[in-house]
């Protein structure tokens, strides 16, 4: 699997910077291992401007924005939650750059009506860089078998593999 990520992770950051293009993340359940994945590949600082972990619910509302209303009514792992993050996540809510987000339970139980493995992704393409010019802002829901540090891999796996099919488009 780490294979894997390094070959979509280099694969991405060769396009990104080709194109004049940044990454920004906000992680939750990958603690981090987002911004590893890219981190791990040579020259990765020409196009990752960071990742913010904001693991408890009051560090998403007070470091990255995120509504709230929405955290207090619904819990961190919602899709909303994950668009909001992906949107944030971004310094400077630039024109080039795409935002990353990962939010939900990896286990070993549940988190109180959410199950282990319940996982959403947010991605947020700025116009400038979609074919058609209009933002892509998204939330993609996984439900992922195994134990926590599996859950939290192949979350990052997914994550890598929903953006590398968009940046093939930059080619």
């Amino acid at each position: 699997m780490r294979e894997l990520c390094d070959s979509l992770a280099a694969g991405i950051l060769k396009i990104c910077e080709a194109n004049n293009t940044k990454i920004a993340c906000a992680e939750s359940l990958t603690g981090g291992l987002l911004a590893d994945a890219f981190v791990r590949i040579p020259g990765a600082s020409n196009v990752l401007l960071g990742s913010a972990v904001t693991y408890g619910i009051n560090a998403k509302a007070s470091i990255l924005h995120v509504d709230k209303a929405l955290l207090d009514r619904e819990g961190a792992v919602h899709p909303e939650v994950a668009r909001q993050m992906a949107v944030y996540s971004q310094p400077e809510y630039g024109d080039r750059i795409i935002g990353l987000s990962t939010t939900g339970v990896a286990g070993p139980g549940p988190d109180g009506d959410k199950p282990a493995g319940l996982v959403y992704v947010g991605l947020r393409i700025p116009a400038s860089l979609t074919p058609d010019h209009a933002e892509v802002l998204k939330a993609v829901e996984l439900h992922l078998d195994g134990m926590r540090e599996e859950v939290r891999r192949l979350t990052v796996f997914h994550v890598l593999q929903n953006l590398s099919l968009f940046t093939a488009s930059f080619k």
